[in-house]
């Protein structure tokens, strides 16, 4: 089969797809189809392992499922199945709307429900050991590509104020390239939101090739990029969330930041002070 991506997405249809190949499907691939047909719009909304225990079968064989369709993997078959099942506006908002809601209002009540469902999930002796393994390490290095980029950027912002010998760049090769530099005394820190990013793999599996300690943030504690991980950081989403770069993950990735730099700078003390007095002071000089 040609590759759905390209091509059959267009002609056919996912919906179409699934109900054209069922005859030919495994009992379990049926079970997946079954599924999905009987509800779409509420099928996009699971991340790969939700929907999985959903139906009571494994990710990968999901993943053989969305490949037999023609999908190069499960958020390309997600994105399509929400194009074909969810109204625009749905899609652009990654929840449902119906028209008559005040766009303040939507906003804001995603991001307060992420929040709150994140608090809830957020373990305090994950963070814990989070922080001990940056402020013991040789060198923190900060990864995220995509939309993550931003909220890596946000957290190098943050945590060079400590005194961390702190590394970050943006284009996914200088990535790789910082990847392949460190050792046992380093620490990374990664953000994706699905955890299934192939360049993040890799360059998660390059890290662990040198024996540097993996802390993941994302909100799929279940997924590839995760199960790398020595310690994971979990963000909850309240939207629908079959984009990757979910307006509200993002916000509650920024606040799990915040709460591990507060949480360093309480372990380090007066040094870590000493540091941002230091760096203020010559911010200050450049102000009018």
């Amino acid at each position: 089969m040609k590759d759905h991506d390209r091509s059959q997405s267009i002609d056919s249809g996912c919906i179409y797809t699934i109900k054209t190949m069922y005859p030919r499907l495994s009992v379990k691939e049926k079970a997946i189809a079954d599924h999905i047909l009987s509800n779409p719009a509420q099928a996009v909304h699971p991340s790969i392992d939700q929907l999985a225990d959903k139906i009571g079968i494994s990710e990968s064989t999901l993943v053989r499922f969305v490949r037999k369709l023609g999908y190069s993997g499960y958020q390309r078959f997600r994105i399509a199945l929400a194009t074909e099942a969810i109204g625009p506006a749905s899609r652009l908002y990654e929840t449902r709307i119906d028209g008559t809601q005040d766009d303040v209002e939507l906003v804001f009540g995603n991001a307060m429900n992420t929040l709150s469902l994140t608090k809830g999930i957020l373990d305090r002796k994950a963070i814990e050991k989070a922080r001990d393994l940056m402020t013991n390490a040789r060198r923190v290095l900060i990864f995220g590509l995509g939309g993550s980029n931003i909220v890596a950027q946000d957290a190098f912002h943050k945590f060079i104020r400590t005194g961390l010998d702190c590394v970050m760049v943006e284009d996914y090769h200088m990535q790789l390239m910082l990847a392949s530099q460190t050792c046992e005394k380093c620490v990374a820190l990664i953000f994706s939101h699905t955890g299934t990013n192939m360049d993040t793999i890799a360059i998660a599996g390059e890290l662990r090739s040198r024996n540097c300690k993996i802390i993941v943030v994302t909100t799929s504690s279940r997924s590839s990029l995760a199960r790398m991980a020595t310690v994971t950081l979990p963000v909850a989403v309240a939207t629908s969330g079959y984009v990757s770069e979910a307006f509200s993950a993002r916000i509650a990735q920024q606040v799990v930041i915040d709460v591990l730099y507060v949480s360093i700078m309480k372990q380090m003390g007066p040094d870590s002070v000493e540091h941002l007095d230091a760096m203020r002071e010559v911010i200050a000089k450049r102000r009018t």
